[in-house]
């Protein structure tokens, strides 16, 4: 299926690992060119490796999500390489570290960081693209949430609230950049093996009983056998798939939705 992205340009935060660097992969094997904004240090090789990988031009640049003013620095050296921005991807989040069994485990200053990362980031980020968009007349975004943003899922509660925040937000830019033919959806990925989700199951394991002390992998997969209906962990590129089909024209009259890639886990749920 032509998904025709070749020569456009698309702009993925938190492109450098994990979600973000396999969206980047399958835009570039589609022919797409690439900006990756991520606040790794590692994020100009990263884009020099795929340039050379795919033939594709690739840049990265450092960005502070949380800094209004480090995003407009990134967009203007993404305007000054590619003068416009067909596709955003918005990946950068982070949880808080904090897995606690209820919330009260925590304490309000462990909030802070989470909503200011995962929600202002995309405020700051939305604010920034949505101009350049506007003035196009077209454009799409794809914000990445987390099945826990529907489910209120005690796992790790501010990343929880903070992702039905993403999801709620992306539903208002859907309504307000529709007229200008502005397509924006969000992801929510169920069960991915990315650092985030490993810790947080690991601190699950490590309060598990003694009669159910298993290998973390066998204890892990047996979890997963549980709650996912298909029996398996999702991946980065199962996310990818449907990021970069989103963004594409075969998903033309896609906007405002909410798209699960989770194997049935809120269904089960």
């Amino acid at each position: 299926m032509d998904l025709k992205l070749k020569n456009k340009v698309a702009v993925v935060t938190g492109g450098a690992s994990g979600i973000g660097l396999a969206t980047a992969r399958l835009f570039a094997t589609e022919g797409a060119n690439l900006f990756l904004w991520d606040r790794a240090d590692s994020v100009v090789s990263v884009a020099q490796d795929l340039s050379k990988e795919f033939g594709v031009k690739v840049a990265g640049i450092k960005v502070d999500v949380t800094d209004s003013a480090s995003v407009q620095d990134a967009l203007k050296n993404t305007l000054v390489v590619f003068s416009r921005v067909d596709h955003l991807v918005h990946c950068a989040a982070i949880g808080s570290g904090k897995f606690g069994f209820p919330f009260t485990n925590l304490k309000p200053s462990d909030w802070t960081k989470v909503l200011h990362v995962n929600i202002m980031g995309m405020v700051n980020i939305a604010h920034a693209i949505a101009p350049v968009m506007v003035n196009q007349k077209e454009g799409t975004m794809v914000f990445i949430a987390s099945v826990a943003g529907q489910m209120g899922s005690q796992t790790d509660p501010p990343y929880s609230a903070s992702k039905a925040a993403n999801i709620n937000f992306s539903q208002c830019l859907a309504k307000d950049l529709a007229p200008h033919q502005i397509r924006v959806n969000t992801v929510c990925p169920g069960m991915v093996q990315t650092p985030l989700n490993q810790a947080v199951w690991k601190a699950w394991h490590d309060q598990a009983s003694p009669s159910d002390s298993l290998g973390y992998e066998e204890w892990s997969q047996k979890k997963i056998n549980a709650i996912v209906p298909l029996g398996k962990w999702q991946t980065v590129d199962a996310i990818a798939d449907m990021i970069v089909f989103l963004s594409s024209c075969r998903a033309g009259h896609v906007t405002g939705q909410t798209i699960n890639v989770d194997g049935g886990f809120v269904m089960h749920s």
